[in-house]
């Protein structure tokens, strides 16, 4: 199959292209390791570098272009559609795919109809809790571009719900939670991870890893700090991510903030906790996305303590002793302390991106059969 993958060009703080990061990396990634030829195309909000990049992938292949907004983004956005469409043209896909954000969503369904391909929307959260949610006429425009496609993929069982009973989708939809890495994210020496990122080696280690927001329950994480140090000397905090600017670090000698670290680092954190938090908020987005960081922490045997919210209290059903009710610092504190004391591991099974991919192929052969 001749595949085109359109998505933006920084997810999750990351570069798609040069960081070979997540989701969207991986989706195009594994399907050109299937065999197929295929191009992504990544727009870039924030000016990166335009230019194209040929990543090996045998036995198919796997080319990537950027383009950028540049300096005045309405004029680049009005020429983009238009761009891309001559771009398709030329390389005449079998299959376009469209993920990452709504306007990617939509311009993947309209590119779709305009070549008289079968279309993919792939949706790694609730696109109408992101910010381009609020603007005029985006959550029409999504709704409609996925309500069409021939096939849906989502991260949660949640959003493929939503999908099929307000969206109404036409086409087929599944559930595909983001995988990880578990060559990266795996089990290791807790000294040597903590070593390597001057950690305490005598105390229990609690904390998280991501962006420190408020919209994804860091305040929650904060506030439950406070009830914790209280009652637990032995016990400090290890923060590393971007922060939010409106909402100031807890402070302390307890406390280890390691700022924003490479991917790789992030499972050194993992290893180094006693105790791995996961705290999202019942919002339209909390509710709906599937924190990939959950599969890391579980890839890095690490003890866990769950926000029972949404797709991760579905993921962690057996296990009510891990979760803590969304928002509330109190229950949070409790669930940590619990695992300090037991360090409880699940039994979750995460799946390589190669095996997540080679299953859902098959579907994407039956659109074009």
């Amino acid at each position: 199959m001749r595949v085109a993958f359109l998505c933006k060009r920084k997810y999750m703080g990351k570069d798609v292209i040069l960081d070979r990061y997540a989701r969207l990396y991986e989706i195009p990634f594994q399907l050109a390791r299937l065999g197929h030829q295929v191009r992504g195309y990544c727009l870039s909000y924030q000016g990166h570098d335009e230019g194209s990049w040929e990543h090996e992938a045998a036995p198919g292949s796997l080319h990537w272009q950027s383009a950028s907004l540049g300096k005045w983004h309405v004029p680049g956005a009005l020429g983009y559609p238009s761009r891309m469409l001559r771009e398709l043209r030329a390389f005449q896909p079998d299959i376009v795919i469209g993920a990452s954000d709504i306007p990617q969503v939509v311009l993947g369904g309209w590119l779709a109809r305009k070549l008289g391909r079968p279309y993919v929307a792939d949706l790694y959260d609730n696109f109408e809790g992101f910010g381009q949610g609020r603007i005029p006429g985006f959550v029409s425009a999504l709704r409609h571009a996925v309500r069409h496609a021939q096939l849906v993929l989502t991260t949660s069982d949640l959003l493929a719900q939503l999908v099929t009973l307000e969206y109404h989708a036409k086409g087929k939809v599944i559930a595909m939670p983001s995988s990880v890495d578990l060559d990266v994210f795996c089990a290791g020496d807790q000294a040597t991870a903590r070593d390597s990122l001057g950690l305490p080696k005598d105390v229990s280690l609690v904390g998280t890893a991501g962006g420190l927001y408020k919209d994804k329950g860091i305040e929650v994480l904060y506030a439950a700090w406070k009830l914790l140090a209280a009652r637990r000397t032995d016990v400090h905090l290890v923060l590393a991510g971007p922060t939010d600017p409106s909402l100031a670090l807890p402070q302390g000698d307890r406390v280890h903030y390691l700022g924003a670290l490479p991917h790789t680092r992030v499972a050194d954190v993992f290893r180094a906790l006693d105790v791995g938090i996961m705290s999202v908020l019942d919002t339209p987005f909390g509710k709906y996305c599937f924190p990939q960081k959950a599969y890391e922490m579980l890839g890095c045997k690490l003890p866990l303590a769950v926000a029972d919210v949404g797709a991760m209290a579905a993921l962690f059903a057996a296990y009510p002793s891990m979760r803590f009710k969304g928002g509330d610092a109190q229950s949070l504190a409790t669930v940590v302390a619990h695992q300090l004391d037991h360090r409880e591991l699940p039994a979750i099974d995460v799946l390589q991106w190669s095996q997540q991919i080679a299953a859902i192929e098959p579907e994407l052969r039956k659109l074009i059969a």
